[in-house]
C-alpha cells in the first residue's frame, strides 16, 4: 500500500474507540454504512483483519488494537494541532475528560468546574469521580487527579494541593489517658488500632471503633455528631477547629497527602489541558491546606 487513506484511518479508530459501528455512527452523526464500508476498505487496503465480528459484538484483532494504539494517539494530536491553528493557536476548545478521586470531587470539582466552564465556554468538560487508576489511554481520559499516585512511566504532571491528616474530636468527648481507648469512627475495614500523633504528651491515641464508615465525608459528619474521634484532613476540618466545634489532638504521622493532576507522557499537551492544570493553579497558588480549606468554605 503507497499511502494510508486517514480519513479511513480515522473512522476506523472512531469504531474501535466507541466499540461499535451502531455507537461510532450516533456519537458522530455519521451513517453506519459508510463507516463500514470505509474500514472494509481499510482492511482491504492493509490485507489485515481489523475487526472480530460477531452476530452482537465487535472486538479488534491483534492486529487492530495495535494499529488502533499507534495511530490514535497521532490522529487526536493532528486533530488538535488543526483546531489549535484554526482557533489563532492558543484557544481552548473541544472535549475535556478528567477523573477525580471522591473527596476532592466532593469538596471542590463542581465550583472548581463551573468557573472553568465560565472561563472557556468552548470547553466541553466531563468530570468523572473514581478512587480506581484509570486506564486513560484505554479509557480516554485527558487528564486524571490522584492522591499519592505510585510511580508511572507513562504519566507526567505536577502537584497541586498538599493536605496532612489530623485526628479530631468534638470536645464533649475528651481526649483519654493512658492506654485506655477512645471511641472511634474509622473509614473502611481495619486500620490499626492506635494513631500516632505529633503532639505533645501522648503520642499514641489507643482507639475502639464504633463506626466503619466508607467515605471521608461520612467520617467527618459522623465527628461532628459526637459519637467519636476521627482522622480526617485538615483542610476539611480547620473550620470546626478554628471555630471550637471540634479539637484537634495533633497531626498524623506519615507522609504528606499530595493530589497530582498527570496525563499521558506520549500525548501533546493539548490547549485545554494546559488551560484545567492553569486553573488548578489559579485556584490553589501555593497548593495548601488551608487554601483548599479557604476555597470549600468560600
Amino acid at each position: 500500500m503507497e499511502h494510508m487513506d486517514l480519513l479511513a484511518l480515522a473512522d476506523f479508530n472512531l469504531v474501535a474507540r466507541h466499540g461499535g459501528f451502531g455507537r461510532a455512527a450516533r456519537a458522530a452523526g455519521r451513517p453506519k454504512a459508510t463507516l463500514s464500508r470505509r474500514v472494509a476498505e481499510l482492511e482491504g487496503a492493509l490485507s489485515l483483519r481489523l475487526f472480530e465480528r460477531g452476530a452482537r459484538t465487535l472486538k479488534l484483532t491483534e492486529e487492530g488494537r495495535a494499529l488502533h494504539e499507534r495511530t490514535g494517539m497521532l490522529l487526536t494530536e493532528l486533530d488538535e494541532t488543526a483546531a489549535a491553528i484554526a482557533s489563532g493557536g492558543t484557544k481552548p476548545r473541544g472535549r475535556l475528560r478528567v477523573s477525580a478521586p471522591l473527596l476532592i470531587s466532593q469538596v471542590a470539582m463542581g465550583k472548581l468546574a463551573a468557573e472553568f466552564a465560565a472561563r472557556h465556554p468552548e470547553v466541553r468538560l466531563e468530570i468523572t469521580t473514581e478512587d480506581r487508576a484509570v486506564d486513560m489511554v484505554e479509557e480516554g481520559y485527558d487528564l486524571v487527579i490522584r492522591v499519592n499516585p505510585e510511580r508511572d512511566e507513562s504519566l507526567v504532571g505536577r502537584i497541586f494541593l498538599r493536605d496532612r491528616m489530623v485526628v479530631v474530636a468534638c470536645p464533649s468527648l475528651g481526649r483519654p489517658s493512658g492506654n485506655r481507648a477512645v471511641a472511634a469512627v474509622t473509614r473502611g475495614p481495619g486500620g490499626g488500632d492506635a494513631w500516632k500523633v505529633r503532639a505533645s504528651g501522648e503520642s499514641r491515641i489507643p482507639f475502639e471503633p464504633v463506626l466503619r464508615l466508607s467515605s471521608v465525608m461520612m467520617v467527618r459528619d459522623a465527628v461532628q455528631a459526637g459519637i467519636g474521634a476521627g482522622c480526617l484532613p485538615i483542610s476539611l476540618v480547620s473550620h470546626d477547629i478554628a471555630a471550637g466545634t471540634l479539637v484537634s489532638w495533633g497531626d498524623v504521622e506519615g507522609p504528606e497527602i499530595e493530589l497530582w493532576a498527570l496525563y499521558p507522557t506520549r500525548r501533546l499537551l493539548s490547549a485545554r489541558v494546559s488551560a484545567f492544570l492553569d486553573h488548578l493553579k489559579m485556584a490553589f497558588p501555593q497548593g495548601t491546606p488551608d487554601e483548599l480549606a479557604a476555597y470549600v468554605g468560600g
